[in-house]
């Protein structure tokens, strides 16, 4: 199994120098990915969670790739949406030759409405072009030696059916988000009846989790994966494993900004991981 790291590309703490030692302790501590989020304009939906500065996701991890040599690198998720679909194609086909084939890209439809409307993009309507976005994508890379960049993985990240059809459409490795096991467990039931019902072959899962150790278990049923003892985190990574996980982020920011100021804290709690990773 491979294991990645979600790195906070936002918040006071965001800087080339601490983009740099989270990328380094990364491929350090013997991860197998690094990955990025993505915002374009900073409205204040976005900014009460995510505040800027916010690092631009392909621009980062060319500069990233440049100071790394074998971790994998990608989106979790470009906001499909809000980019135009060629231009998309053209940066992941160069960061994917000059980071000689670390690439993934993470996608996502959005959920910050003041964001769809500060860059115009009509918010009812961002499933529908995140599905012609992919289409034009993917085509480009097929059929335009312009564009053409050996294969680039398409996670589709979401927690939704439609999110789940979509990934089960491409034939792409579902990335669902942050979630508590029980909900976990149902939803894998969903995706293989929507395999079923479109007559496609169950997805691979790439689940991006929590990662907050605490000394003591924690009993509460809304407990979210990730969280917990390191047995606690250990016990979910397995049975996403068992469930069909080939990889798992990890996703150690736990929601205060002034936690990018401060990033030892997780990266004590990554390699602690790392020490007894499966």
């Amino acid at each position: 199994m491979r294991i990645g790291v979600n790195v906070p590309n936002f918040g006071p703490g965001a800087n080339p120098d601490n983009l740099a030692r989270w990328a380094k302790t990364s491929e350090g501590l013997g991860f197998d990915l690094l990955m990025l989020s993505d915002h374009v304009a900073i409205t204040s939906d976005v900014a009460r969670q995510y505040p800027a500065p916010f690092y631009e996701p392909f621009t980062t991890l060319s500069w990233l790739a440049g100071i790394t040599t074998r971790i994998e690198l990608g989106t979790t998720v470009l906001i499909a949406p809000y980019w135009p679909p060629l231009l998309v194609a053209r940066m992941a086909a160069n960061l994917q030759q000059l980071s000689g084939g670390r690439l993934i890209l993470g996608v996502g439809v959005g959920w910050a409405r003041e964001e769809f409307e500060a860059l115009g993009v009509p918010f009812e309507r961002r499933g529908a072009l995140t599905d012609e976005h992919l289409r034009t994508i993917r085509a480009a890379w097929e059929n335009d030696d312009d564009y053409r960049c050996g294969q680039i993985p398409i996670w589709v990240g979401g927690n939704s059916d439609a999110a789940i059809r979509r990934a089960v459409r491409l034939g792409s490795p579902w990335h669902p988000l942050r979630f508590t096991m029980p909900w976990f467990r149902d939803a894998l039931d969903r995706l293989k009846d929507i395999s079923a019902e479109l007559d496609q072959q169950v997805p691979e899962l790439a689940p991006r989790i929590y990662l907050r150790l605490t000394e003591k278990p924690i009993a509460d049923p809304d407990r979210r994966a990730g969280e917990g003892t390191l047995e606690q985190i250990l016990e979910d990574i397995e049975e996403l494993r068992l469930a069909g996980a080939e990889t798992v982020l990890l996703d150690p920011y736990h929601g205060d900004p002034n936690e990018t100021l401060r990033p030892e804290a997780a990266w004590q709690a990554l390699a602690t991981v790392a020490a007894h990773r499966p």
